[in-house]
C-alpha cells in the first residue's frame, strides 16, 4: 500500500513540474510529504530497542537448505554480519536456530548462558527460498528468551536488502557500542553450563501415567513451543488461519492414535497455562515433541548419537515431562522418526513397555 502511494505521489509532482516551472513551490510542498510519509512508515514498523544501541545482542540463524545461492548458516552469518554492525549493534555470537529450540531444557541452557554473559538483545536471520527477514527484540532473561513473536522486523529478498533496512533504521540513533567485533564469532556453550539440564533426561518410562491427566499442547499454540520457534525458516509468516486448520488436523489425528495406544486420561491444551493451573486440573505430565537433525537431538539428551545419513535427518521425537519435579523421560527405547505420526505410535508403543 504504501508503495503504490509514494509512486502515484511521485508521478503526480512530476506532472506539476512539467505544467508550469512556477509550479516549484507545489513540488516542494508534495516532496516534504512524501518525506513525512516515508518517516510515518518507519514509525508504523515499530522502532529498534534502545538496548541494541547499548548491549550485547546474540544471533540466531535459521536458514532454508533449498535457497540459492547455498549458504550454511555460518556462511549467512559471515554475510550479514557488518550489516549487523552497521545498523549500531554489537553481535557478540551467532548461533543455529534449529540447535537452540531443540528441546525446552536446551533453550533454558542457553538462556542461562546468556544471562551470564550480559546480553540485552535477541536478533533473528530467517531466510526463505523468496525472502530474508530480521528480527530485533530485548533478551526476555529466562529460557524463553523473547517474550513475544511481536518484535521488530525488516525483510528483503536477501541479506543485503534486508541488511541495508536495518541499518538504515539505525541511522537515526547514535550507537553506544564500541570496539565491535569484525567478523562473527561461533561459541560453544560449554558441558558445565548444559550438565544440569542435560541430566534431567531420563532414558525410561514414568510412573503413574494412570493417576493423572496428560497435557497434549497443539503445534502452533500458545501452550506449544515458545515464541522463538516461530522464527524458524519454515515457520514464519504462518497465518493464523493455516496455524488452525493445521491443528483441527493434527488433533484428529493424535486422536486417533492415542484411541489405539493411550488407555488413561489426556487434556488438550490450546492456550498457556502456568504449571498451578496445569496441576490444579490433575495435569501432571505433558507430552513434548521436538524436531531437529537426529544427530543433535540425541546428543541433547545425553545419548550416542546416530551418525552418518540417518543421523542428518530432521526427525520429530516425543517425551513426557513431569511438572512437578521437572524431570523428562524419553522412554527405554530411541523412537524418533522423519514421520512425526510415527514418531508417537513408536513413543506410545513404548510406554507399555
Amino acid at each position: 500500500m504504501y508503495l503504490v502511494i509514494h509512486e502515484s505521489l511521485c508521478i503526480f509532482v512530476k506532472i506539476l513540474a512539467l505544467l508550469s516551472p512556477r509550479l516549484e513551490l507545489m513540488k516542494y510542498i508534495f516532496c516534504t510529504l512524501l518525506f513525512f510519509g516515508t518517516w510515518i512508515h518507519v514509525l508504523a514498523q515499530g522502532m529498534l530497542p534502545e538496548s541494541f544501541f547499548d548491549g550485547k545482542s546474540v544471533v540466531m540463524i535459521s536458514t532454508d537448505p533449498g535457497s540459492r545461492p547455498v549458504l550454511s548458516w555460518q556462511q549467512l552469518a559471515d554475510s550479514v554480519h557488518s550489516h549487523l554492525v552497521e545498523a549500531g549493534a554489537d553481535p557478540v555470537a551467532y548461533f543455529e536456530l534449529e540447535q537452540v529450540v531443540l528441546s525446552e531444557a536446551r533453550q533454558a541452557d542457553f538462556a542461562k548462558a546468556f544471562l551470564t554473559r550480559g546480553v540485552k538483545n535477541i536478533i533473528l536471520v530467517s531466510r526463505k527460498k523468496e525472502s530474508l527477514s530480521i528480527h530485533v527484540g530485548p533478551f526476555s532473561g529466562d529460557g524463553k528468551i523473547v517474550a513475544s513473536t511481536s518484535l521488530y522486523g525488516v525483510t528483503g529478498k536477501d541479506w543485503n536488502e534486508a541488511g541495508s533496512l536495518l541499518a538504515e533504521s539505525g541511522k537515526s540513533t547514535r550507537s553506544k557500542n564500541l570496539l565491535v567485533i569484525d567478523v562473527p564469532e561461533f561459541p560453544q556453550i560449554s558441558s558445565q553450563e548444559t550438565a544440569q539440564s542435560e541430566q534431567k533426561f531420563i532414558p525410561r518410562n514414568p510412573l503413574n501415567l494412570e493417576v493423572f491427566k496428560l497435557g497434549i499442547p497443539l503445534d502452533g499454540s500458545s501452550a506449544e513451543a515458545g515464541a522463538l520457534s516461530y522464527f524458524r525458516y519454515d515457520l514464519l509468516g504462518r497465518s493464523q488461519e493455516a496455524i488452525l486448520a493445521e491443528q483441527a488436523a493434527q488433533k484428529s489425528q493424535i486422536q486417533g492414535i492415542f484411541e489405539n495406544l493411550y488407555p488413561h486420561q489426556i487434556e488438550w491444551l490450546t492456550e498457556a497455562k502456568t504449571n498451578e493451573e496445569l496441576i490444579r486440573d490433575r495435569v501432571q505430565f505433558l507430552l513434548v515433541k521436538v524436531e531437529g537433525r537426529q544427530t543433535d537431538l540425541m546428543e541433547s539428551m545425553g545419548l550416542e548419537p546416530i551418525t552418518g545419513p540417518e543421523g542428518s535427518e530432521t526427525v520429530a521425537k516425543y517425551y513426557i515431562k513431569l511438572i512437578v519435579r521437572d524431570e523428562l523421560y524419553i522412554g527405554p527405547e530411541w523412537d524418533a522418526a522423519t514421520d512425526w505420526k510415527v514418531a508417537l505410535t513408536n513413543f506410545l508403543t513404548n510406554l507399555k513397555k
